[in-house]
């Protein structure tokens, strides 16, 4: 059975705690991923005759396997894996690896031999067969990198995250600049002078149409050694990745120039304080600063940015990830940006939410390079997208409708207010080139103003019903049967304020709108079921979400009240819970509904059966539609049960006090009450005590009888599921899996937004209503009455002042 993507993720990270606390997490993720690695290049090319990774023979996984337990194993691991490997193939090197015989990170003897066995063990698990878990164009291995490595720049903190750009940027990145519109072709060439591990390159060449050309540089050497594991997990083994520092030693050239591209990405250190060590930038050999300035000898921002440039091709394009300062800085950082403007070379600039990247937590923009048709261009196209995002931990992450809206934004233009406009040359030009975004975006949300005449006068302000003129388009009556006009500017509610929201609910436009929604979700739903039952094993799960959000994107956008990115986010989250493993498990097996049994191990490692489950189509799915009977007649032991229970403990209750009928007992149980029956047998003066003890008898042994009943009832429902799945044509696990499951949970979560529409409605009508309810001159009315009632008191009392 294949393994579910979530799966591997969770079993590669719990992997690394093998290693954790015994060092950094900066340092470990490099011997967790070059495990990862190994295994993965030895089941997909080991003994393949034209494979693009050579496994020489000793130097395989099986090889590694075989080390374990030796007094020298961490030796044996340089010698005997690592460096055949590195020799064999000229895109890697002894120094991508870390030292598995290093005493001061692994320690030494013993634990050092426990250590790398134990670690090996993790990645000799059956579950990980990477020779045949590949979906063509689905690379979970890559994913699972990438994965890893986000969970490793969380780990490492502000010091040490450098090394990844978190994945949602770098597809924000892969989209504007454009790739996947353009002809590209193996000549085609996209170049990341400050690459990391690679991920941002790999995230262009996924958006680019064809095999394109892949060169990266990065100036950290166990950083570089990742980036080209990268390259070759992700199946791009041709990727050229240098090692260096690429301001002081560029190392692509032609002959004594830089080598142009035709696309630059890059996220280069922030505000880099010693990036001209080693340099004298008005003498560059290269000529990247000559045209525009030199940047400041202490922030290196530009400096970076100025090499895109000198980068690029004449039609080049480029997304540099730099800190907000580079938009508004003065003196040299003002000239280059001047220049830069007036060159026309500045397409676009996106502001990004604070907090989002590993190494800092200060905003972050993406500034856009174009050198096609600069000459002709009249502005910059400007978004402030700081405000869309989610809390992930310590950080913040874009979601997935917030990349959407960015590149919907980006790429057609689109002036939204608060979010997006093109910026003329000329008003540039009035705020003196300060690119600053508050300055031509005002993204701010707008305050809830007090009004003082509506809390003077009494009366709700017109303004506040007009702001909310969207549902009033929607529902025009709905208006009329909420308000009246109280005097001109201000209305006042005409029902009782515990009616508001019955009367929205229940009003017929309203529900007609309602209506009119879920209908419309149903066309979508009936469009997506049809082509979700032809799925077929070896499908590309990736195409087919990016297919089914695209279309629902479109099937909401012209809706009115709710928002289509919302609507798709619910989608979006659904697949990452879900619908992705599902359909991961479907293009390796196809549709198959096949049990298992669940096995967990103690601390001690014993095993222990919890049951049995099957994906994609979970227990619960086969009993709602097959046993729905059953099922009833379990829910309704369950409540004759907990009835049954509640009023045991309410007799326990009512009659324990030093009086009651259980104060004789030690502890209230069947052998106890039994033995005060016998006592108190022919007592008749016990008579009261007896019939709430042979009361409380009964009960429990209805309590018995019922969970007996409900035990049995249970067991032989969890038995006829586990028969069914073997008889399940592969029509009804199409059914089950696609109507029951995911379209139903879709449904739910996109009902849920309705229902959350409405009720933001219904709180903002009670909540302008109960602001001004009550006029200050009442309020001041009432005060003066309750002072002279106090002060009539205390003289009755006989204080007098």
């Amino acid at each position: 059975m294949a393994l579910k993507k979530s799966e591997l993720y969770s079993f590669l990270w719990s992997s690394c705690d093998e290693l954790r606390g015994g060092m950094d997490a900066s340092q470990y993720k490099d011997y967790v991923l070059s495990l990862l690695f190994i295994r993965y290049i030895s089941d997909k090319y080991a003994d393949l005759p034209y494979a693009p990774i050579t496994v020489p023979k000793g130097a395989s996984f099986a090889d590694m396997v075989a080390l374990k337990g030796t007094p020298d194993i961490g030796d044996q691991i340089n010698k005997k894996i690592i460096a055949p490997l590195a020799a064999a193939n000229q895109q890697l090197s002894q120094a991508d690896f870390p030292d598995f015989n290093e005493a001061s990170k692994l320690g030494d003897g013993k634990e050092k031999v426990e250590k790398l066995t134990n670690l090996i063990a993790i990645f000799e698990d059956p579950a990980l067969d990477f020779s045949s878990n590949r979906a063509d164009g689905d690379d979970i291995l890559g994913d699972a990198y990438e994965y890893l490595m986000r969970h490793f720049a969380t780990e490492s903190g502000k010091s040490k995250g450098q090394f990844y750009t978190p994945a949602e940027v770098s597809r924000v990145m892969a989209q504007i600049i454009g790739i996947r519109a353009a002809k590209t072709s193996g000549d085609t060439t996209v170049y990341d002078p400050t690459c990391g591990s690679g991920s941002l390159l790999l995230k262009v060449a996924d958006e680019a149409g064809t095999n394109v050309t892949l060169y990266g540089q990065e100036k950290d050497s166990a950083t570089s050694g990742l980036a080209r594991m990268n390259m070759i997990l992700h199946n791009t083994p041709t990727a050229m990745i240098m090692q260096g520092n690429t301001l002081t030693d560029p190392k692509y050239r032609d002959g004594d120039a830089l080598k142009t591209f035709d696309y630059v990405v890059a996220n280069p250190p922030f505000s880099d304080k010693r990036w001209s060590t080693g340099l004298d930038p008005l003498h560059d050999p290269h000529d990247r600063f000559k045209a525009f300035g030199v940047p400041p000898a202490k922030q290196g921002d530009y400096a970076y940015l100025l090499h895109i440039v000198r980068s690029l091709k004449s039609t080049g394009k480029g997304a540099c990830i730099l800190p907000h300062g580079v938009l508004f800085r003065g003196n040299a950082e003002a000239e280059i940006r001047r220049n830069l403007v007036r060159k026309g070379y500045i397409k676009g600039i996106i502001g990004l939410p604070a907090n989002l990247f590993y190494g800092t937590g200060i905003p972050a923009c993406i500034v856009m390079i174009d050198k096609q048709d600069a000459q002709a261009r009249k502005g910059i196209f400007m978004i402030d997208a700081s405000q869309g995002f989610m809390k992930d931990g310590p950080k913040n992450r874009l979601r997935s409708q917030d990349i959407h809206k960015i590149v919907d934004a980006f790429t057609r233009r689109l002036d939204i207010p608060g979010f997006s406009r093109m910026v003329p040359f000329d008003e540039c030009e009035k705020h003196e080139f300060n690119l600053n975004l508050p300055r031509y975006i005002d993204s701010q949300k707008q305050e809830d103003r007090q009004d003082i005449e509506g809390h003077l006068r009494g009366g709700i302000p017109q303004a506040d019903i007009d702001a909310l003129q969207a549902y009033w388009d929607v529902c025009p009556g709905l208006k009329k049967a909420l308000f009246k006009v109280c005097r001109p500017g201000y209305v006042e509610l005409i029902i009782d304020k515990v009616a508001i929201k019955s009367t929205i609910f229940g009003h017929p436009e309203f529900t007609k709108f309602i209506d009119g929604m879920n209908k419309h979700f149903d066309v979508w739903r009936a469009r997506s079921a049809e082509k979700l039952r032809a799925l077929q094993a070896e499908h590309h799960p990736k195409e087919v979400i990016f297919d089914l959000s695209e279309d629902l994107l479109e099937h909401y956008a012209a809706k009115p009240l709710i928002s289509k990115y919302d609507v798709y986010q619910h989608l979006m989250d659904y697949w990452a819970d879900v619908m992705q493993d599902d359909c991961y498990l479907i293009a390796a097996d196809g549709w198959k509904a096949e049990t298992y049994r669940i096995v967990e191990k103690d601390k001690k490692g014993r095993e222990k059966e919890r049951g049995w489950a099957c994906d994609p189509v979970p227990k619960s799915l086969i009993v709602a539609r097959y046993f729905a009977d059953d099922q009833a007649a379990i829910e309704k032991l369950t409540v004759e049960l907990e009835t049954t229970t509640a009023s045991l403990s309410e007799l326990e209750e009512e009659h324990g006090g030093e009086d009651g009928a259980f104060a004789e007992l030690d502890k209230v149980n069947k052998a106890n009450v039994t033995a005060r029956l016998k006592e108190i047998k022919g007592d008749k003066g016990a008579k009261e005590e007896a019939a709430i003890l042979n009361q409380w008898l009964k009960l429990l042994g209805r309590e018995t009888d019922l969970k007996k009943q409900l035990r049995d009832a249970e067991a032989a429902l969890d038995l006829a599921a586990y028969k069914k799945y073997p008889k399940l044509s592969e029509a009804e696990i199409k059914v089950l899996a696609v109507d029951d499951k995911w379209l139903a949970a879709i449904d739910a979560r996109i009902h849920g937004e309705m229902d959350r529409i409405s009720h933001a409605l219904a709180r903002r009508v009670r909540t302008l209503a109960e602001r001004y309810e009550v006029r200050l001159p009442d309020l001041v009315a009432n005060v003066t009455a309750l002072e002279s009632k106090v002060s009539g008191h205390l003289k009755r009392m006989g204080f007098a002042w």
